[in-house]
């Protein structure tokens, strides 16, 4: 159970693994995840270690699975992910893996050359037929008319519109529109519809492409090569034109012919590329596991010593010592994977070197270490803040969000993530977004249990309070009917005989939420209520520091450090909420009239200021009893400040004297007062003003709870209201509207919006004014050898 509250014990341990057996020893290791390598070789290049080749055979494996893997997707095929974890691979078998990658690349990219050749083809006969067609019914269409193929010579050109409109019709071919005259001009505006149908997809590239269809008349040849170079410019294609009727009909023909060959075989073609590209996409997600596992194990294997006899080598990793025997078991397995006859060894050493932190988590607690590991991975074995969080977390985010109607919708969006978490971790979106929701959904979970238990204490549900038990007050003995009904503002009076029956049995009687001082009533009873919560937490953070001093046994800490500051702050702010209670049970209905202000009496006393007319003393002996506990907590002020820093110095200067004299086998620890008392100082400043700013920052769990409610309230107000005035049909109609309008605004104002100030408040108060008493963070996270990371596609380190 202890290690629930601490990180776990670790220890360095030293493995000895022979050369054949070491790959499946790592391997096995890789599996459980329980040790974390170190480098042994921290000063070898990466390039000289002894199994980069090994390393680079499997990025190329992982090169040519990933052009497979852009090949499926780019087919619109789904890769199968039957979330099977493969073992991994043997060493002999990387030979055929590569050669089955190679043959699969290789096909494929055969596949697509002449897929690319054949499309290419393909688009230049559907040009060609569709500009014979246009052709031969532009010289059908003026046959009768003076110009005719025989008389001038033609070249039938293919061009991008753009080219056509910007530079055909302006300036650039002045003398082409000359020589062409009206039938080119005609001719332009007769083939806008055909540009239309000859747009293709560009082979290489995929990008669409529509081109137009223009023809250009001209005689002699000088003017035939200025056509010529001016369309290469603009990068046409020209096509040459057969001068009769017949030779283009048979030009017509064979076209054809050779696009229905082309467009069989391009079937042909893309049905192979599909069946080769389906299969692989049943497996090319275990090829990625095999391999990725096989480059780990090969990365991790560089970070070892090869001992002089090369037939061995030495691993020092960092392991819990719980599972140590789980460890032992891995290495047999492997041993025995690989056919060795010589068992691997497992020798733990003595280190003075710090572990590193691990913290065991599942699936519920993983959430709340990670808000924790935020904050900064904690020191080796010191007190894990997570599983106090679990409660204190969502309990004070409630505080702040307290609405029993948006804290069950909360819960049941949460419970839907909880029930179908096996099928939406399957499914392994990639919305970074709802990931992150997904990972928090047991946080959301307890923040929506707890918003409804203070949404009860509130009696507030979207704004409007819920009379289950009948109000404690009544009118009836006060007030007669025709009073009730010449006046629009009555105050209730506690004083008057039955006008109040007694205390609402749970939570806030839901007369208030009515009443014209609901306001004023609920900023005293939150502002209280956050006082009192924020001591307690706070003393609750001073009181966990006390175990770290018991366990890294430290006495001076806990007579210096934890006795005068639990003192500062309980003569202080803990004598402030016992004012809050003390004020609550002695002073009743007729009474309260004459209650002095607390905020008043609390400044007056580290004033000193006793002789204030108007706040009389709440209890006999006020005076006395305050100014002993001011002067408690400064008298601990300089036991912090500086009777700490000199006990400290006189250690140093015995443990020097023993260590002169030979009395002591330990080594002198370096000790620097000046650093020690600069340390000791602002730490002393820094607890002491933080008890006042810490205690200041818990009236934000006063203040956003006021304002969850208030925008609740004013919601309600300016959209269900208006959808109640309206009568008949048309006013149920207008409800709807208004209630549908009420339900999105309700979610993504009070419910994502205010939900996450409430849970960034919620943060900083657990981060600042709760970790910081006992939780340095400081330490380094325990990061284990895994192949889970691969499992869940979370890319390598």
């Amino acid at each position: 159970m202890g290690e629930l509250f601490r990180s776990e014990e670790m220890t360095l341990a030293q493995l000895f693994l022979q050369s054949e057996a070491a790959y499946c020893c790592v391997s096995e290791l890789g599996e459980i995840g329980m040790v974390q390598f170190r480098d042994l070789n921290p000063d070898v290049n990466v390039f000289q270690r002894k199994f980069v080749n090994e390393v680079r055979r499997c990025e190329e494996m992982d090169r040519k699975l990933r052009f497979v893997e852009k090949e499926i997707k780019k087919a619109n095929i789904q890769i199968i992910d039957t979330g099977e974890n493969p073992e991994v691979p043997f060493p002999r078998d990387m030979i055929d893996m590569e050669a089955t990658f190679e043959k699969l690349e290789n096909e494929l990219k055969e596949i697509n050359t002449n897929q690319e050749a054949l499309k290419k083809n393909f688009l230049e006969l559907t040009e060609l037929k569709h500009i014979l067609r246009r052709t031969q019914q532009f010289f059908d269409e003026r046959h009768n008319q003076s110009v005719t193929s025989s008389q001038v010579r033609l070249l039938i050109l293919c061009c991008a519109p753009g080219l056509w409109r910007g530079s055909l019709g302006g300036s650039a071919f002045p003398r082409l529109r000359g020589c062409c005259g009206e039938s080119a001009e005609e001719t332009c505006s007769s083939d806008r519809q055909t540009s239309r149908i000859l747009w293709r997809t560009r082979p290489l590239s995929g990008d669409q492409v529509h081109k137009s269809v223009f023809i250009i008349f001209f005689q002699g040849d000088q003017l035939k090569n200025r056509v010529k170079k001016i369309c290469e410019g603009f990068r046409a294609t020209l096509y040459p034109c057969p001068e009769t009727p017949q030779e283009r009909k048979e030009m017509l023909a064979g076209v054809n012919t050779r696009i229905d060959d082309l467009q069989m075989v391009l079937n042909q073609t893309e049905d192979h590329r599909q069946r080769v590209l389906q299969a692989a996409a049943k497996t090319v997600r275990v090829w990625f596991i095999k391999v990725r596992k096989m480059k780990a194990i090969y990365h991790t294997l560089n970070l070892c010593n090869i001992d002089v006899t090369q037939k061995c080598l030495i691993a020092e990793v960092w392991c819990p010592v719980s599972d140590l025997d789980a460890i032992q078991f891995a290495l047999r397995r492997g041993t025995e994977k690989s056919g060795s006859t010589v068992p691997s060894i497992l020798n733990r050493m003595q280190t003075k070197q710090t572990p590193p932190t691990y913290n065991k988590t599942n699936k519920f607690t993983s959430g709340f270490q990670n808000i924790v590991d935020a904050y900064g991975i904690g020191n080796y074995r010191e007190i894990n803040p997570a599983p106090y969080t679990i409660i204190t977390f969502p309990f004070l985010f409630a505080v702040m969000f307290g609405d029993l109607g948006h804290g069950t919708l909360m819960t049941c969006a949460a419970l839907y993530l909880v029930l179908r978490e096996s099928r939406l971790m399957a499914q392994r979106s990639d919305n970074e977004l709802f990931n992150m929701v997904f990972a928090g959904r047991y946080i959301i979970l307890l923040m929506g249990i707890f918003s409804m238990y203070t949404g009860i204490i509130y009696n507030d549900c979207f704004s409007k309070s819920l009379n289950a038990f009948g109000s404690g007050w009544s009118v009836r003995p006060m007030f007669m009917p025709d009073t009730l009904t010449g006046n629009r503002i009555l105050q209730l009076d506690p004083v008057v005989e039955g006008v109040f029956k007694g205390p609402y049995p749970i939570g806030i009687d839901p007369i208030w939420n009515i009443a014209l001082n609901k306001l004023t009533f609920l900023n005293s009873f939150k502002m209280k209520m956050s006082v009192i919560l924020g001591v307690i937490h706070m003393l609750f953070g001073v009181t966990l520091s006390l175990f770290n001093h018991l366990y890294f046994q430290k006495p001076i800490n806990i007579y210096l450090g934890f006795i005068p500051e639990i003192v500062f702050m309980s003569s202080l702010f803990g004598y402030l909420a016992i004012l809050i209670f003390y004020k609550w049970l002695a002073y009743d209905a007729q009474t309260s009239r004459e209650a002095p202000s607390l905020l008043i009496a609390f400044i007056n006393m580290f004033l000193f200021s006793y002789s204030d007319p108007t706040n009389k003393p709440l209890y006999r002996g006020q005076m006395g009893l305050q100014t002993f506990l001011v002067l408690i907590a400064l008298a601990c002020v300089p036991c912090m400040l500086i009777v700490k820093t000199l006990i400290l110095r006189r250690q140093y200067l015995w443990r020097k004297h023993l260590v002169r004299r030979g009395k002591t086998a330990d080594g002198l620890i370096s000790f620097n007062f000046a650093d020690v008392a600069v340390h000791q100082a602002i730490h002393t400043i820094e607890y002491c003003l933080g008890c006042i700013s810490n205690t200041a920052s818990y009236l934000r769990l006063w203040a956003l709870s006021l304002a969850h409610a208030q925008l609740s309230e004013v919601l309600w107000t300016m959209v269900m209201h208006i959808g109640f005035s309206s009568r008949g049909l048309a006013g149920f109609f207008l409800l709807s509207i208004f209630f549908a309008a009420f339900a999105v605004l309700t979610v993504a104002i009070l419910l994502i919006m205010e939900g996450l100030s409430a849970f960034l408040h919620a943060l900083r108060l657990h981060w600042v004014e709760f970790q910081n008493k006992f939780y340095s963070g400081q330490g380094f996270k325990f990061l284990p050898f895994t192949f889970e990371s691969i499992l869940e596609g979370r890319s390598e380190e």
